[in-house]
């Protein structure tokens, strides 16, 4: 997978729970653990919004481009 979600990272640096983001943006315990495991095919602006805004980050903090292991030169 070429984008790698770190979310998980994010939460523990602010030390958050799932639950209480989840909460706080108003999206399913469900779809944030989803999202937190790479397994969506796309994240909707207002979330990616909400997220950053709640956690004070950036989308970059959140989302990193890996290349696969064919792509690399």
């Amino acid at each position: 997978m070429a984008i790698v979600v770190r979310l998980d990272l994010m939460l523990a640096r602010r030390k958050m729970r799932s639950t209480e983001l989840a909460r706080a943006i108003g999206i399913t315990e469900a779809n944030l653990s989803l999202l937190k495991s790479g397994k969506v095919k796309g994240v909707r602006f207002e979330t990616l919004e909400a997220i950053c805004r709640h956690l004070d980050c950036q989308p970059g903090d959140l989302l990193e481009y890996v290349p696969d292991g064919d792509d690399a030169p």
